[in-house]
């Protein structure tokens, strides 16, 4: 009996139409998650602080030391475009009061806040706090736009500064290039968003 090589097999007029959909199912899928992320984003809206209990930080732009402190917090500060006085005040009130450091006196951890401890806080801002992926590429759009968000930053800084003490607030150069220096202490890192009921 005479028979078919298999390769005479190897090719089907299906292949092409299947190859076509394989494509126009990714591209789907990748404009679903890309959806997705757009929606969670977009209900994201709160200033966003984070954290870090320091032994000492630094800020430096263009090679000289602009703030620095000794043992406190550093506190990397992303303002929403959404953002209000509220979400200032509620931002303020919780990174100076959170109990980050032990008590020398009783050895308990976890007792004392950074104004108990008479310590620094240094400030500065980041919009990158608020950048999302969109494929491998960064976006900030979400992000308070800079000439709406230097005030508003400036204004932030004095509430730390009136609710605490004015020559233990330092702050960075708002929109500059900087090198921030930081000797975190434990390692301890702590994420604050002004909560939903302060809008």
């Amino acid at each position: 009996m005479y028979s078919l090589p298999c390769s005479a097999f190897s090719s089907s007029p299906t292949t092409p139409l299947r190859n076509k959909l394989s494509h126009f199912l990714i591209r789907r899928n990748r404009r679903h998650q890309s959806q997705q992320i757009h929606r969670r984003n977009s209900q994201i809206k709160a200033m966003r602080a984070v954290i870090q209990r320091v032994s000492s930080s630094s800020v430096t732009v263009d090679g000289r030391i602009v703030s620095e402190i000794g043992p406190g917090l550093l506190v990397l500060i992303g303002i929403h475009e959404s953002d209000t006085d509220s979400d200032a005040d509620y931002i303020c009130r919780k990174v100076l009061n959170m109990r980050l450091f032990p008590n020398e006196t009783t050895g308990k951890g976890w007792d004392q806040n950074v104004m108990q401890m008479n310590y620094g806080v240094l400030l500065v801002s980041q919009f990158t706090l608020y950048g999302f992926l969109k494929g491998n590429k960064p976006d900030f759009h979400v992000a308070m736009p800079p000439e709406k968000a230097k005030p508003f930053y400036a204004s932030l800084v004095e509430k730390f500064q009136k609710s605490y003490n004015l020559d233990a607030v330092k702050d960075g150069v708002f929109g500059a290039m900087m090198q921030v220096n930081i000797v975190n202490d434990g390692p301890v890192t702590m994420q604050l968003d002004s909560s939903q009921s302060s809008k």
